[in-house]
């Protein structure tokens, strides 16, 4: 299959739309980017790679992240991590908090605002020097030793990042935060703040295509783990729109509000986008778009 005269295809179908969505502007450091960036970027089984448009500039990854630190939370502590945190579909946006009010304090998912506050408290827990170890294990993943955060735009979350505090103190009421709010908020913020491009991207979550070994082929999760994940991520990746993707799209991914979304299939490939402007749900509008004309014209999805 001619991966790259399709990827060429879906970017010239693409780059002229005139409706671009709307660029993230609640952190106001994401409100800089321009809303005419556009890339895709495809890493198959064998490592071949295709590319079309801005798949070398990086951006803030954002909600992607969540991925990252759930698959470093569960190699550390392994199936304890299903007491603090649920694996259902949220079914409402990822920053809604009158479940959490409800359930007790387990969020519905890792994937949400709530249960990524838990994941961040898990690592701390776990990490002798969290921000430093996150970075490290994410670095590992790509092989790429020159990704880090971007300080301007986790400042940026901190100083707005309001119903993120309400979130992490509702948790912290429950007992589902053990380590200090600031201290959890801080280690979040900045994990969500890791800019990449989306050659980085499909290079990092190719473990989650490869049966849990990176590109080098080191091993960093079982079968099971990723399994597990894959499935959260079909499930839960896009928040209140994740049944959406899997009926247009059909693969296991996850957006961030900085434009970029991430999906793979297991055994086949992993293949990132980047289009800054947003939908109503807060997921990539040209990004998903792209995708699912990537599936229609491939025929290669989980289903």
């Amino acid at each position: 299959m001619d991966f790259q005269k399709i990827l060429n295809d879906i970017y010239a179908a693409t780059k002229d739309s005139s409706e671009k969505g709307t660029v993230a502007t609640y952190i106001p450091e994401l409100a800089k980017v321009s809303g005419d960036k556009l890339g895709m970027f495809l890493l198959d089984a064998e490592q071949n790679v295709y590319s079309v448009g801005d798949t070398s500039e990086r951006f803030s990854i954002q909600s992607i992240s969540k991925v990252i630190a759930l698959a470093q939370a569960f190699d550390l502590v392994g199936n304890t991590l299903w007491k603090r945190v649920d694996v259902e579909p949220s079914g409402n946006p990822f920053n809604f908090l009158s479940l959490l009010e409800q359930e007790n304090g387990i969020p519905r998912n890792p994937l949400i605002n709530a249960g990524a506050l838990v994941i961040s408290d898990i690592l701390i827990s776990n990490l002798k020097d969290p921000k430093a170890d996150f970075l490290s294990y994410v670095r590992g993943l790509a092989d790429d030793p020159s990704i880090d955060y971007d300080e301007a735009v986790a400042r940026s979350e901190s100083e707005t990042g309001f119903r993120n505090r309400a979130t992490a103190n509702l948790l912290k009421s429950f007992g589902n935060i053990e380590n200090d709010v600031e201290e959890v908020l801080d280690f979040y913020f900045h994990q969500c703040s890791v800019a990449m491009s989306c050659e980085q991207l499909a290079k990092t979550f190719y473990v989650f295509c490869n049966r849990g070994k990176c590109t080098k082929q080191s091993e960093y999760l079982t079968l099971s783990q990723v399994k597990r994940i894959n499935a959260i991520m079909l499930t839960c990746g896009f928040y209140d729109e994740a049944g959406e993707f899997a009926f247009e799209v059909g693969l296991p991914g996850k957006s961030g509000v900085g434009g970029g979304i991430i999906a793979v299939l297991p055994d086949h490939f992993s293949v990132a986008v980047w289009a800054p402007g947003l939908n109503e749900k807060g997921n990539s509008l040209l990004g998903m778009q792209m995708l699912e004309q990537f599936t229609t014209q491939t025929n290669l999805s989980i289903f």
